[in-house]
């Protein structure tokens, strides 16, 4: 990969780490359902009169807008509107690379691996542990500035299921096969807004859609604009482009940094603190990521080396 190309794939993991951040500081201004609406809304108009529709169904269309935009995305702003922080979401939506594989294996007959199997108990041992902390935490408010970040069990609960729906659209992505992803993207963002705006009718209100929009402010406008353009537009574009250029082994690893750059952005940005458990769970759920994805390449070389 060349010196660019590196910068690039940088560049997305940057955009994706801070994107848990970002969501955040949307939500203090603008309920959860709202701000999908708004997110995927700028996302779709108006890009999409300029980027030509992929070579696909409609059925395909909806079925990738309906698990990654508004599926993954309808449960994650639930979850960080009660109570997920910012940098465990960022962990703890990794998840979504074994609900990959049960999905895959369900529907795609494609077959588990040693370093599958490895690294899914590693990884659900970290998912437990986070779990349980939220259990424990449930309830609870954020202690005072310097101490650990409270998670309610809502909140983790609905992180998991926002995992769930993006494993779901990965199926779809594969189904569909090789396809402009800007393309994909672009067009999939007119699915949301509708059952965004649906749900926030009657979920949040229609007074409280009318007091947000009209009492909006600078902080919440930036935070639609980033998610729009940014980590959706943008970092899709670039990831698009390197998975067009490089072996998916190459380029899908670097997907491994975000979580750390949604910990250390919120640590920085929210100050939000972790305790020991939460720190255990999220490196247990890193190790078993990284031997998910380097397992099997660490044992070939151990096998040639004998």
């Amino acid at each position: 990969m060349s010196p660019k190309d590196l910068l690039l794939a940088l560049v997305v993991v940057l955009a994706w780490g801070v994107n848990f951040v970002v969501i955040k500081v949307g939500l203090h201004g603008v309920p959860p359902m709202l701000l999908g609406a708004l997110r995927f809304l700028l996302a779709a108009f108006p890009a999409v009169l300029f980027v030509r529709r992929p070579k696909l169904s409609w059925k395909w269309l909806f079925a990738y807008g309906a698990t990654i935009s508004f599926g993954q995305f309808a449960f994650l702003f639930s979850a960080m509107y009660v109570g997920m922080p910012a940098g465990l979401a960022s962990v703890v939506l990794q998840a979504q690379a074994f609900f990959t594989l049960g999905f895959a294996a369900m529907f795609l007959n494609e077959r588990f691996h040693a370093q599958n199997v490895i690294g899914l108990l590693i990884a659900a041992g970290g998912l437990a542990l986070i779990g349980l902390q939220s259990g424990l935490q449930s309830g609870l408010q954020s202690t005072a500035a310097g101490g650990a970040q409270a998670m309610t069990l809502a909140g983790f609960v609905l992180t998991l299921c926002a995992a769930v729906m993006w494993a779901l659209g990965n199926i779809v992505t594969k189904k569909v096969g090789k396809v402009d992803l800007v393309g994909l993207v672009v067009w999939a963002s007119l699915i949301p807004p509708l059952p965004f705006l649906v749900l926030s009718y009657f979920v949040e209100g229609p007074q409280r859609i009318v007091s947000a929009l009209e009492g909006i402010g600078g902080s919440s406008v930036l935070a639609v604009v980033y998610l729009a353009f940014v980590a959706t537009l943008l970092g899709y574009s670039l990831w698009g482009r390197l998975l067009s250029k490089h072996p998916a082994s190459q380029v899908a690893p670097f997907s491994l940094l975000v979580p750390i750059i949604g910990l250390a952005s919120a640590s920085l940005l929210l100050g939000e603190q972790l305790t020991a458990a939460q720190i255990g769970g999220a490196v247990l759920v890193m190790a078993g990521l990284f031997v998910n994805v380097f397992g099997g390449w660490v044992r070939q070389r151990l096998a040639a080396a004998r």
